[in-house]
């Protein structure tokens, strides 16, 4: 009774995870119409720390800050410039040059290119599936950035469709050079996001970026701080611990780019174009290959 219970939780915080991140890319062009995206990081990165500061504190763990020794820290502290620092420079430019449905699809790619990116850093192989999974994503990618014109190959931002795949390219390895570190997941983002607020505040200053926000543009940046990165992380993670297994609740993530079309053609505006639904089912179809390729290598 117990386990039926822990698994319909999962459910819960699981489909509430995908329902906020689907939010994300409509709040990202929204807020883009007040902020560069520099100050937009740092203000989203700022929020996030104190989001998960506040969740922290509320689990009673606040004082496990105090104890940690620099070995232990100084790991998640360099992965803040990955994560939030450069992934979402990156990203949130590519939203600025793209439309919104096109960067959130491209960005779906990523764990194919986490996938790559294990060959040489991890040293895994790749195999047959694993061909037609990367054949299939980026294939899906080609279709949403050239609009369908795949022998014209013309696209309307080659700098955009260039930001977005890169951004795939720093989230997977935020997460492959995550696998070494030990400490806990809430922790871990807490010190990303602390040190990340820095780096992007550093960068911004040094570039002639202003950070002061207009009330609009900080509002924005509030929501993607405490939903797109923060406590959203949290409820994903528990609905995770809670699952029977990884994959009832992963499984719900595929929700996530449909319900985020929906929003971002009712809230932001555009017109969602057949060839987005087109390469964002390839991209998904790549996926599930590579899941299947991943249960075939598997131990």
């Amino acid at each position: 009774m117990e386990k039926r219970a822990n698994q319909k939780k999962a459910y819960a915080l699981g489909l509430a995870a995908v329902c906020l991140w689907s939010t994300a890319a409509t709040a990202f062009k929204l807020s883009l119409r007040h902020l560069r995206p520099e100050p937009m990081v740092f203000w989203a990165s700022l929020t996030s720390v104190v989001v998960l500061a506040l969740v922290l504190a509320v689990q009673g763990r606040i004082g496990e800050l105090r104890t940690l020794s620099w070995t232990r820290a100084r790991f998640s502290l360099i992965l803040g410039a990955l994560n939030p620092c450069l992934y979402y420079l990156v990203l949130i430019r590519a939203y600025d040059l793209l439309r919104a449905q096109e960067a959130q699809a491209i960005n779906y790619t990523w764990a194919i290119t986490m996938s790559l990116l294990s060959i040489p850093l991890l040293g895994q192989r790749i195999r047959g599936l694993q061909f037609l999974a990367i054949g299939l994503s980026y294939l899906g990618a080609l279709v949403i950035s050239t609009h369908g014109d795949l022998l014209g190959f013309r696209m309307e931002s080659p700098t955009g469709f260039a930001l977005a795949m890169g951004s795939t390219v720093i989230w997977a390895l935020f997460w492959i050079f995550g696998v070494r570190d030990d400490l806990d997941p809430t922790l871990r983002l807490f010190l990303n996001f602390c040190c990340g607020t820095i780096y992007t505040g550093a960068w911004a200053l040094l570039a002639g970026f202003p950070l002061t926000p207009n009330l609009p543009g900080l509002l924005g940046a509030a929501y993607i701080g405490t939903f797109e990165m923060g406590v959203t992380f949290v409820l994903w993670i528990s609905a995770l611990r809670l699952s029977r297994t990884t994959a009832q609740v992963s499984n719900l993530i595929y929700l996530a780019p449909f319900l985020s079309l929906f929003i971002i053609h009712f809230l932001v505006g555009e017109a969602i174009l057949p060839s987005t639904l087109v390469g964002l089912a390839f991209i998904l179809a790549g996926t599930v290959v590579q899941k299947l390729a991943d249960r075939q290598t598997g131990p």
